[in-house]
C-alpha cells in the first residue's frame, strides 16, 4: 500500500505523522497549484466546484509518484462534496487507474462496523501491534492541534506585531521544518519548540488593528492555494485575523454531533438567523460572522467556491446581518477562473474601508 490523500492546509503534516507512525508508506502529493488545478480540471465535469478539481490533481501527481490508494473524509449530509469519492473513483479508472478509496466518515452515518472496517483497510497493512497503533494516532492528532494553535496565534497577533513579517516568517519557518522531521515524536518536539517560540516575538498590546474574520466553506478557507493565499496576505497588510473552522474542530464537530455536544456557541449563535443545518457549514457561517460581531471584530470576509449552493443561501443571510448589525461582509467566491489582480485589488479595498471606520469610531470624526 502506498497511501496518498488530497491537500488541506497543513493537515499534510498530521497525515505524514500519522501514517510514519504506522509504518504505512505515505506518499504526501506537491503542494496544490495552477499545474495541479488544471490537470484536475481537464478530468473533471465543467460544472464541479473547484475543491473536487484541485482534489483531482492532487491524486492524479501522487498517482504518478506511484500512490495506490486514496483516503479522504466523507461527507453524508446534504452536499455534492458526498459525491466526490464515486465519482472521482469513477474518473480515475476511466483514466486506467486501478485505486482503492477509503473514505472516512461518521460513524454514526454509516454505522460503527462498517467505521471499524474502514480503519482496519488502513491500519491492517500496518506492522504495529493495537497500542501502538493508537499511540500513532495520538501523536498525529497532537501534531493538527499544535500547528492549529500556532497558525491561529500567528494569523491574529501579526496585527500587533512590532517588527513587521516576524509571525509570518516564524510560521513559514515552522512548517518548514516539522515537514522535513525524520520521525513522528521528532515532529511533535519541533512544533511544541515553535509554540513557544511564538510566544518570544514581540508585540504591542496598544495597538488597534483591523481585526477581520474568515468564514465560509470549509476547503476553501483552510486550503490557501484555493483562496488564492488570503490570509499570507492579510498578515502582510497587518491585519489580525480569526478562523474558527480547523481539521481538529470538523473532528471534534463530528464526533459530538450525535450527542448534540458539538460546536455548542455556533449554534446559539446562528439560531435567531438560521437555527436549522441545510448542508455544507452554512450554519456554521452564520454562527461564526454574529460571534465575531460580539467579539468586536471590524468584518468578515466569506470565502466559497462557485456554485456551492449551502454558502449561497448563508450569503443571502449575511446580507441582513450585515445590514442589521452594521457589521461589514465582504463575499469572495472562488474558481478556477479567478483573477489574482482583481481579487487583491478587492481584499486592499475592504481592508482600507474597515481601517477608515475604525479611525472614525477611534477618532470620532
Amino acid at each position: 500500500m502506498k497511501i496518498t490523500f488530497p491537500h488541506l492546509g497543513n493537515t499534510y503534516l498530521a497525515a505524514k505523522a500519522l501514517f510514519d507512525g504506522l509504518g504505512i508508506e505515505c506518499i504526501v502529493p506537491p503542494f496544490s497549484s495552477n499545474e495541479a488545478l488544471e490537470l484536475g480540471s481537464k478530468f473533471s465535469p465543467e460544472e464541479m466546484c473547484l475543491p473536487y478539481k484541485i482534489m483531482m490533481g492532487n491524486y492524479l501527481q501522487s498517482i504518478d509518484l506511484g500512490a495506490d490508494t486514496i483516503i479522504i473524509p466523507g461527507s453524508c449530509g446534504p452536499c455534492r462534496f458526498g459525491e466526490y469519492c464515486e465519482l472521482q473513483m469513477n474518473a480515475l479508472k476511466k483514466l486506467g487507474h486501478d485505486l482503492t478509496f477509503i473514505v472516512v466518515d461518521s460513524p454514526f452515518d454509516i454505522g460503527k462496523e462498517e467505521f471499524l472496517n474502514r480503519l482496519s483497510n488502513i491500519t491492517g497493512n500496518s506492522p504495529l501491534g493495537k497500542a501502538q497503533k493508537i499511540r500513532a494516532l495520538k501523536v498525529a492528532y497532537n501534531v493538527i492541534e499544535l500547528i492549529e494553535k500556532i497558525e491561529s496565534k500567528a494569523h491574529y497577533l501579526t496585527g500587533f506585531e512590532v517588527t513587521k513579517g516576524e509571525f509570518k516568517r516564524l510560521l513559514k519557518e515552522c512548517t518548514l521544518n516539522a515537514s522535513k522531521a525524520s520521525s513522528p515524536s521528532q515532529m511533535v518536539n519541533i512544533l511544541k519548540e515553535y509554540k513557544n517560540k511564538i510566544n518570544e516575538i514581540p508585540i504591542n498590546k496598544h495597538k488597534s488593528p483591523v481585526k477581520i474574520a474568515i468564514i465560509g466553506e470549509i476547503y476553501t478557507i483552510i486550503e490557501p492555494f484555493s483562496n488564492l493565499y488570503i490570509e499570507d496576505k492579510l498578515m502582510d497588510y497587518g491585519v489580525a485575523t480569526k478562523r474558527m473552522l480547523t481539521p481538529s474542530w470538523w473532528i471534534k464537530d463530528t464526533a459530538l454531533r450525535p450527542l448534540k455536544l458539538n460546536s455548542i456557541d455556533i449554534r446559539r449563535a446562528s439560531r435567531e438567523y438560521l437555527p436549522y443545518y441545510i448542508g455544507g457549514h452554512a450554519r456554521e457561517c452564520i454562527g461564526e460572522v454574529l460571534l465575531a460581531e460580539k467579539e468586536n471584530f471590524d468584518g468578515a470576509i466569506q470565502i466559497f467556491p462557485m456554485g456551492c449552493m449551502p454558502e449561497i443561501v448563508s450569503k443571502s443571510i449575511l446580507t441582513a446581518i450585515s445590514n442589521d448589525k452594521d457589521f461589514p461582509i465582504m463575499t469572495l467566491i472562488v474558481d478556477e477562473m479567478t483573477g489574482e489582480a482583481g481579487y487583491i485589488t478587492r481584499i486592499e479595498a475592504f481592508v482600507d474601508m474597515l481601517e477608515r471606520r475604525k479611525n472614525n469610531v477611534l477618532y470620532g470624526s
